[in-house]
Parts: C-alpha cells; structure tokens; sequence
C-alpha cells in the first residue's frame, strides 16, 4: 500500500498494441498500491487482450462498449470521477483522435469528458512517432495539458529499433505517482533538498573511512517529498538504491563534496532534510599507492583530521539568506540519544532534529524500519514506534509541510 495512491480512482486506457501486456502488470501494482483501477479497451486492444485479464488483476470491471450503459452515463461516470486518465499504449491513430477531438469509441468520449489530468504513455512502430504528423499532434496536446510519459528508444515487435517503445511498467508507475502527487501534494510548488546516504574518506586508492548508512532513510524522505508534490534534489553518497524518479540526483563521494553539492543547492529553497551519515573525520594524509602489507611485525597508527560541519556551513549561510526555511537535521546516537539529539538541534540552529538510538533492536542502519524522536526547540513533537522507514519519512514530510504553513 502507497500512502498518496490509496483509493485515488485511475481510468487506464488501453489502445490496439503488443505493449498491452505492459499494461496488465502496471493495473496490477496500481491495484495492490491502493488505487481503485478502472480499464477502457478499445476493439482494437481486444485483439491482444481480454477484459477479464484486467478484471482478474484489479477486482474491477472493464469497460469496452460506449452503448452499454448502466445507471450513469458511462464516459461522464469515468471521467468526472477519476483522479487521472492514463492512456496507455497509446497508438498514433488514438493520438490523433485525441488530438482532433474525435469521440467514436468509449475512451475518447471518456478524454473529452475527463476534469482530471490525461497521461500518455505513447507506443508505436519504427518512424512512427518521428513522422511530422504524430509529432504536430503531440505538441498540440502538450499545448492543452496533456502529459508523457516516453516513449523511450529499443526494439520493437517488428524486429526494428528506435524511438516509439513504450516505457516499463515500473517507469509508469513511478510517473503516476508523480502526477497524482502534483494535484493533491503538502508541497505542491515547494524546492526541497535531501541527504542521504554514507561519506567515504580515502586511506588510500583502495580503502577508506566510512560507516553503516546504506542510504534508505534517505532516499525513503526524497520519495516522500516526492510524493508531498515536491521539488526534489538528492544529494547522495556512494549507495546501492535506485534514485526515486522525478528527484534530481547529485551523487558524492567525500563530506567535502558533500558540504559543496549542498551549500550550493540550498541557495533558494524552502526545506532541508539534512538525513546523510556524514564521516565525521578523514585521515590527516592519504597515500597515493595502495598501503602494502608486509611480512615484518608492525603497527599502523592513522591520524585523524575533523571534516567539514556541513550543517554548521548551512547555519552560517542561513542567518544571511534566510535559506532554507525550513531545517531538519538527524542525531544517529548510541548513549543519550535525547540528550546529544536536543544539544544538536540548538547548537546547529534547527527547525527540527530526528533522533535515533542506532543500537536499538530494528532501528538505525541496515535495516529496513526505524524508531525515531522528532524534537523542535519546543521540544518533542512526534514520538514514533518502530515504523518502516517510509513511514518514518511520510511523517517526518508531514511536519515539515505544516511548518512551512502548506
């Protein structure tokens, strides 16, 4: 279950391509999202798939006939009630029906009806969506507010390569998510940054200082904000997590980079969720050769420097700015997590600051749930049980929109 798709109404409809089979796996992970997904299928999508496969996945009825009509007017039932209409495939020849405001099937009465937003998913042929006349009606419905998504450039059934395929199922889905989140979104039209992820200091070319932070707290606050209708940059440091689609990614290696990308990037926004594992240290000097280990009974001493305070850096560059408006730090403890958490949160000049004791049992690095204490200079506002990390992340999103007043 995604929290901003739950009973959100989807129209989906499908149009005649092999790329309908895309098209049953993404009403599939609408469904099991939370979403209320209802299909239209043109005759010619009927020749690659039935209604029942779509009515097996979603638990609802698909729609093919515009003269089978029930209580309601079935193209103005749809099309007034859903939260978004996703054409998908969509063919050239639908394209241009849409475009010319044609209605001779249930889907295209179904657009002309819709009050919400209308995603095109395009698939077609080699030259098909590069010819000037799909092109002339592409951009006459980007004109009236029509969204796509792809198409992308590979093979298609034909055997030919190029631009016209459709995008995957998880693209699509990632897109949806994306349009929904732009209508009913905490921060709609706000800039938001995030850290994430760990800070590597090298030793040598081949070892380096770091720590546990696999970056999925993190990257759970960007999809988050994503999903709050936010603008969103990422600045993440080495990790093994596919960057949420719609962020803007700024990857980093080093705390200095780090401090770099994001003194840079808070210049004019309204939230900072400050949530990366910095490397607090780094070695005094770092051997341009591998360090080789040898036969003779030795000891190795390495000697510490203090790395940039990025937050500190953030502090000073607020005062004069008044960027970002909004600031949340994290407190990674392992004694006196309270205490160390509330001593940051003042000294570094916090909105807000999410505390963790990163030794409790199923919370802090590795793991895929957290138990956080969020504090403000008031004191505390949310004392969370054991959550996944997403829900950890939607809350803490939460309470940054009520402080900005969203």
């Amino acid at each position: 279950m995604i929290s901003i798709l739950k009973d959100k109404k989807i129209v989906i409809g499908v149009t005649g391509s092999i790329a309908c089979y895309k098209v049953v796996d993404l009403a599939s992970k609408l469904t099991q999202a939370g979403a209320l997904v209802d299909v239209i299928l043109t005759e010619a999508a009927q020749q690659f798939v039935t209604p029942l496969t779509f009515r097996s996945v979603t638990g609802r009825p698909a729609f093919t006939d515009m003269w089978a009509l029930d209580e309601h007017v079935r193209h103005v039932g749809l099309g007034e009630s859903a939260d978004l209409l996703i054409v998908a495939p969509a063919t050239a020849h639908t394209m241009a029906k849409l475009a010319h405001g044609l209605a001779d099937n249930l889907l295209t009465v179904t657009a002309l009806a819709a009050r919400c937003p209308i995603l095109i998913a395009p698939a077609m042929d080699g030259g098909m969506y590069e010819n000037p006349a799909t092109q002339e009606n592409v951009k006459t419905l980007k004109s009236r507010g029509f969204h796509f998504a792809g198409p992308t450039t590979g093979r298609m059934a034909s055997g030919l390569s190029g631009l016209g395929r459709m995008l995957e199922p998880a693209e699509l889905f990632a897109q949806v998510r994306l349009a929904i989140a732009k209508q009913t979104g905490e921060l709609v039209g706000k800039k938001v940054v995030v850290t994430a992820g760990p800070t590597r200091e090298a030793l040598d070319p081949v070892r380096f200082i770091s720590n546990r932070s696999t970056g999925k707290q993190g990257f759970a606050v960007a999809q988050a904000a994503l999903d709050a209708g936010a603008d969103v940059t990422l600045i993440h440091g080495p990790v093994s997590l596919q960057v949420p689609m719609g962020a803007t990614a700024v990857p980093v290696t080093t705390t200095h980079e780090m401090a770099e990308a994001t003194i840079s990037a808070v210049e004019d926004i309204d939230a900072l969720f400050m949530v990366a594992a910095v490397a607090d240290f780094r070695p005094e000097t770092k051997s341009d050769q591998k360090i080789k280990k040898t036969d003779q009974q030795w000891g190795m001493a390495i000697a510490l420097e203090k790395t940039l305070d990025i937050l500190s850096s953030v502090k000073t560059k607020r005062e004069k700015t008044g960027s970002p408006k909004v600031v949340l730090g994290f407190a990674a403890e392992t004694q006196d997590a309270f205490t160390y958490g509330r001593s940051k949160l003042l000294r570094k000049g916090l909105n807000f600051i999410a505390v963790n004791d990163v030794t409790a049992q199923g919370g802090g690095f590795e793991v895929d749930t957290n138990r956080i204490i969020l504090l403000s200079s008031a004191g505390v506002v949310d004392e969370m049980p054991l959550l996944s990390k997403t829900a950890v992340a939607e809350r803490l999103v939460h309470h940054v929109a009520q402080a900005l007043g969203s």
